[in-house]
């Protein structure tokens, strides 16, 4: 496996995402709004918890919900798992300072759509935003190839292989494995020889087939699959 994953896409542009920040810390909130609205942003509320977070949600409707995960009362790992539920259209992007493992997998596996530290730059920040408001996913590649490594080194699951035998064709199972491998879309299609709209056909009907939300839980299931 490359020792870096890379779930974006370089066609990915989305035009002025609807994003709700949601952390416990006032001057972290303010300094991170005023630095979006700087790059044309919209920025339509905040919150200082995850409860709270879930009532905007539902009152603004947003694209992108940028979130914190360690906050009093319901945290963002919590707060991301209901937002799923609850707004299935709404993305969740993480925006924390921790990276140890355990938070990064469970942030994903409750449905987050990318994981980005809070020491990464404003433009790998927009790139999050605009990657999760189209369906998309952006993890921080060291950070990826990590936990990526350790779930391959611990949690081999021979019943996920089956699974993944049984309900994807010999292409799409192709495609799994160089997703895994940190391999964005056009790099796909130029491995395998087909287009890049093919290959977006091809990763809807994994997520679909596995009832999987994202690139980032496809690699993280095709690794315990032990099929890469």
């Amino acid at each position: 496996m490359s020792e870096t994953i890379d779930m974006t896409e370089p066609e990915v542009a989305v035009a002025d995402p609807r994003v709700l920040l949601v952390d416990d810390h006032d001057l972290f909130r303010t300094g991170l709004r005023n630095l979006l609205a700087d790059q044309g942003v919209d920025v339509v509320g905040e919150a200082q918890t995850g409860a709270e977070a879930l009532g905007l949600v539902r009152e603004l409707a947003p694209d992108v919900v940028v979130m914190d995960l360690n906050m009093p009362g319901m945290n963002g790992v919590e707060a991301t798992r209901q937002i799923n539920v609850l707004a299935p259209l709404t993305r969740v992007l993480v925006l924390t300072i921790s990276d140890e493992d355990a938070d990064v997998l469970d942030a994903i596996l409750a449905g987050a759509s990318g994981y980005l530290l809070k020491d990464s730059s404003i433009q790998e920040l927009l790139q999050g935003i605009r990657s999760a408001a189209v369906g998309e996913a952006l993890i921080s590649p060291h950070i990826a190839s990590k936990v990526l490594q350790r779930i391959r080194a611990t949690s081999t699951s021979p019943e996920i292989a089956d699974t993944i035998r049984s309900e994807l064709s010999d292409r799409e199972i192709q495609v799994l494995k160089l997703i895994a491998n940190g391999t964005d879309n056009a790099q796909i299609a130029a491995e395998l020889h087909i287009s890049p709209k093919t290959v977006k056909n091809h990763i809807s009907n994994i997520l679909m087939k596995l009832q999987i939300d994202n690139r980032i839980q496809a690699a993280v299931y095709a690794v315990r699959s032990g099929i890469v």
